[in-house]
Order: C-alpha cells, then sequence, then structure tokens
C-alpha cells in the first residue's frame, strides 16, 4: 500500500429539550503546548462553537496541556470532554496497548473527527553534525515531556531502532514550547516532534538559530509503517522553513478528535455541526487547516468508535451511511 500524505473541574450541563442546551453548558478541550498546532486547533474550534452559542447554549473552552496521551487519560477520568490526540495514540487508547497497556482498554473512548497531518519532524543544529535520523545516537537530543504525542511515538521508534536513553549523550524532557530555545541555547544538539505544519516552534527553531530538518527514513522507519496503518509516509516541503530548502521525508500520524462516551449526544452534536457547516472559515484559522477534506474528516485515522452525536451529524450531511 503507497501511504503518503504532505504536510501542508469541569461538567456538561444537563440538556433542556432535544434541541438547546442549557445556557451553563461548558466544555474544555485539552490541546497541548501554545507553540504547537493542537493549541489553535482547540482555539479554532472554541471560536465557531462560541459563535453559536445564543442558539445551542455550549460555551468552549481551551486548555494547554501535555498532549495526546495526558488529554485521553483526562478523558478517561472525566476532567476533559474533549481532546486532541495523535491517530496512534487513539488506536493504542482504545484497544489498550502500548503505554496504556496497564490501564487497559479506553472502551469509553470516542471519536469525533480527523484534523491535520502530523509528521515525525526532526530539527537539529547545523553545527552538530546530524545529517540523518540515525546520527541522532550519542547526540543531545530532546524526546519530548512525558504525557505527549511527541514522546510516546519517539519511544515506539527507539525500541525499534533497538535504542534505549543511554543512545544518546544527553536526554532531555523539554515541553514544545521550551525546545528551540533549548536548542539554540546550545544545550541539546535536535529536537524531535510530531507536529503539523507550518508550525510555531519549528519556525522558532528555524529562525532563532542555524539548524536543518533531518530526513526520518530508514529501514526500520518504513517498516514501522508497513506494519501500522496509523502511520503513513510523509513529506515536508522544502521551502517552509530557514535552511531546508529541499523537500524532507519522514513519516506521521493525523490529528484527531476525541471525546468520550460520557458526553452527551446533543453536545458533540453541536460542536460536530460547527465545525463542518464553518468549514470554509475553519480552513482560513490556520494553515494546517487549508486541506482538510470533510469526507476525509470522518474517517482517517479514527480508530474508535464514532460518538453517536458526530455520527448523527454526519447521516445527516450525508458523509456516512
Amino acid at each position: 500500500m503507497n501511504k503518503i500524505f504532505t504536510a501542508g473541574v469541569l461538567t456538561v450541563g444537563a440538556l433542556m429539550g432535544s434541541t438547546a442546551l442549557a445556557q451553563q453548558t461548558f466544555v474544555s478541550i485539552g490541546t497541548g503546548g501554545v507553540t504547537g498546532v493542537y493549541y489553535p486547533a482547540g482555539g479554532s474550534i472554541c471560536r465557531l462553537v462560541n459563535a453559536g452559542r445564543a442558539e445551542h447554549g455550549i460555551r468552549c473552552g481551551v486548555e494547554s496541556t501535555g498532549g495526546s496521551i495526558f488529554n485521553i487519560n483526562a478523558l478517561r477520568s472525566g476532567e476533559l470532554e474533549f481532546g486532541v490526540a495523535q491517530s496512534d495514540w487513539q488506536f493504542h487508547a482504545y484497544n489498550g496497548s502500548s503505554s496504556f497497556e496497564e490501564d487497559g482498554p479506553h472502551e469509553d473512548l470516542r471519536a469525533v473527527f480527523s484534523l491535520h497531518p502530523e509528521p515525525f519532524t526532526v530539527v537539529a543544529r547545523s553545527d552538530s553534525g546530524i545529517t540523518s535520523f540515525d546520527d541522532l545516537a550519542g547526540k543531545r537530543v530532546n524526546i519530548g515531556n512525558p504525557g505527549s504525542g511527541q514522546r510516546g511515538t519517539m519511544e515506539v521508534v527507539m525500541e525499534a531502532m533497538g535504542w534505549d536513553m543511554s543512545t544518546f549523550a544527553v536526554v532531555s524532557e523539554l515541553q514544545a514550547g521550551e525546545q528551540a530555545q533549548a536548542m539554540c541555547d546550545n544545550n541539546i544538539d535536535a529536537i524531535v516532534y510530531t507536529v503539523g505544519h507550518p508550525s510555531g516552534a519549528i519556525q522558532e527553531a528555524t529562525t532563532a538559530c542555524d539548524t536543518v530538518l533531518v530526513n526520518a527514513d530508514n529501514d526500520t522507519i518504513r517498516a514501522l509503517v508497513d506494519d501500522r496503518d496509523y502511520y503513513r509516509m510523509a513529506t515536508i516541503p522544502g521551502g517552509m522553513y530557514r535552511g531546508s530548502d529541499e523537500d524532507v521525508t519522514t513519516f506521521g500520524v493525523g490529528a484527531t478528535f476525541v471525546t468520550s462516551a460520557n458526553v452527551p449526544e446533543e453536545v458533540v452534536y453541536e460542536v460536530t455541526k460547527a465545525i463542518f457547516e464553518g468549514m470554509d472559515t475553519f480552513r482560513g484559522l490556520h494553515p494546517a487547516f487549508e486541506n482538510l477534506v470533510p469526507e476525509e474528516m470522518v474517517s482517517d485515522g479514527l480508530s474508535a468508535p464514532l460518538h453517536d452525536g458526530a455520527a448523527r451529524y454526519f447521516r445527516e450531511a450525508g458523509l456516512i451511511d
């Protein structure tokens, strides 16, 4: 199969009838660091939801969090109503595999829709001697904070490569918003980040000091892609960032919007409706959203069952049978 893409405490209020929600209904979206794409994605969703608040009574707020794994765990505990998560961690959470093996399958996890592609992105200092993914061995590398999708994905790759923490000269666990400065201050040689493009964090790293995007493409990574449906080979276009004029080949996942079966159907229906009926506006809120296709958003990268509220809207819109 040729799998390729190009980058381009809170409670839900009671229902009032079949078409309106209580005015005090408040939902919160877990996102990621403020310099990534998850945070503006959550903000964009809330912007469209809040625009219709007078009609449906939902008020939407955004939380900057540790990322995908944190968000999914917060959905499980009831601390969040919605979250943005990588497609691979949606799969693992629902099936109780990888980092979720100890807690078991998250059977109440529900998919709402998919968002933008997220290439696994490696940025290195130009003077580090890193020209390929294999060159990270023996270097000072930020692998991401615990609870983030970037950390989880890096751990999967490390295991496949036969690497562990001792493979690197220094391992840092900085959050996304801290890694660019650390690299430009010469405290680390490289960062790995699973993120949609263009990314503010990568923009910062490539403009504040001399850096280069590195191909993450070898036989091990190709085997990972072949073995897992939630991975795709990916291209980060050349010229998007300073210092990287040529296309960069890597692999990636997709960002997905998820919720819990415990969130009322009417709430998820109205949130989904706000995004899909405002799609033209939504695409203009961030460059990573420009090429979103509704027909793909209802299925791509979604491993958990669709929430009843999302499925109801998609059927009404003719997007699913």
